[in-house]
């Protein structure tokens, strides 16, 4: 037994066994209402959240671990690349990050960008779609990272040539072109709600035409909202899917123009989080709890404005009225004002540092988390 096994106590193993394996085995909706509540849902960062520190893969081990959280979510393959070597991801600079965190008790989740080549926000920097996705599925494995995150694009692509469904289809050809290349590495593609490219709807209709055999979601509660969705219905639509998830609080009111919206730490916004873990013990027990705050700053939904709809041709979402209600008591927030006394590069760390470290503490006191 090794040092970290033994600092694992029996109520640690009792929980990380139901939250991982255990309940991966049984599925979503097999677990009863007592083993649900018995579930320690295990929490972790995602990187994007102190992305100013621009940390390599190394380092993000190495504050997640002083956190003490279960799972890091690196969410970008850059930050796993080895920028010194010819071949950025070879097998022992892959496996070198593996004994890193496998030493540091802190299991490893790994994304990347786009994979829709019809989309705005799609890069060749590591190929074609399916040469970038088929990386991603070797990083994943290498890393023990049982799925690997990939998006489709973001809002600017419902206004594309075809809309967001010739996006979807384009995406989905994409996935089932690897899916034997995923299956046999074991590794399941895990597609993002993304900076407002799909609705939740729109997002489980995507998996459901590639596969939900080896195809799920990674759940993004705040990019729910840029959707016009309630986050709680949010999960309660795509809560089966979910592989993965980057999590975070949010807040909205009215506003001249129709909603606007910002993005808090944990606990700040106004999800009811007691309620929402309660859904997601019932619909993914064994989906790791990882926080990606991206706050500050304030966006405006303009509802009265007609070019605003041309993002949603067919009409309101479903689930827009409960969005409004969300909305609806919310009270005004200011953006987040940079310090003029630091430099710019040192006041995003702290703001981001303490966002997140203040979530964390947040989530384990609502009772988040297998460590202790």
């Amino acid at each position: 037994m090794t040092g970290v096994d033994s600092a694992i106590s029996r109520r640690q193993f009792a929980g990380t066994l139901l939250a991982g394996g255990a309940a991966a085995m049984l599925g979503p909706g097999l677990l009863s209402g007592f083993e649900q509540m018995q579930v320690s849902l295990r929490l972790g960062i995602d990187n994007f959240a102190v992305r100013a520190f621009k940390w390599k893969a190394k380092e993000l081990i190495d504050y997640a671990a002083k956190l003490k959280v279960d799972t890091l979510f690196i969410t970008d393959l850059q930050a796993i690349e080895n920028s010194e070597a010819a071949e950025k991801f070879s097998d022992v600079h892959l496996a070198g990050i593996k004994e890193h965190a496998d030493n540091a008790g802190v299991a490893l989740l790994v994304g990347t960008w786009s994979i829709c080549p019809s989309s705005t926000t799609f890069r060749d920097n590591y190929g074609t779609a399916e040469e970038h996705l088929s990386l991603g599925i070797r990083v994943a494995k290498a890393l023990g990272s049982p799925a690997i995150r990939v998006i489709l694009g973001s809002r600017r692509d419902r206004t594309t040539e075809g809309g967001i469904e010739a996006r979807i289809v384009d995406m989905v050809k994409v996935l089932k072109s690897r899916k034997v290349e995923a299956m046999d590495a074991g590794v399941k593609i895990a597609v993002e709600n993304h900076a407002g490219d799909m609705h939740s709807l729109e997002l489980a209709e995507l998996v459901e035409a590639a596969g939900p055999d080896f195809v799920g979601v990674n759940l993004d509660s705040g990019n729910a909202v840029w959707t016009l969705e309630d986050p709680l219905q949010n999960l309660k639509n795509l809560g089966r899917y979910v592989l993965t998830t980057s999590l975070r609080d949010s807040i909205a009111w009215k506003s001249e123009n129709g909603v606007m919206a910002q993005w808090t730490a944990m606990g700040e916004g106004a999800v009811d989080w007691k309620e929402y873990f309660t859904v997601f013990r019932q619909l993914c027990p064994h989906v790791a709890v990882n926080i990606e705050t991206i706050s500050g700053f304030n966006r405006e939904f303009k509802l009265n404005d007609d070019e605003f709809w041309k993002s949603f041709p067919t009409g309101k979402p479903k689930g827009y009225e409960q969005f409004l209600a969300f909305a609806e008591n919310g009270k005004p927030r200011e953006p987040y004002q940079r310090p003029e006394n630091i430099s710019r590069t040192r006041a995003d760390q702290n703001y981001q540092q303490t966002e997140l470290e203040r979530s964390i503490a947040y989530c384990r006191k609502i009772g988040l988390g297998v460590k202790e």
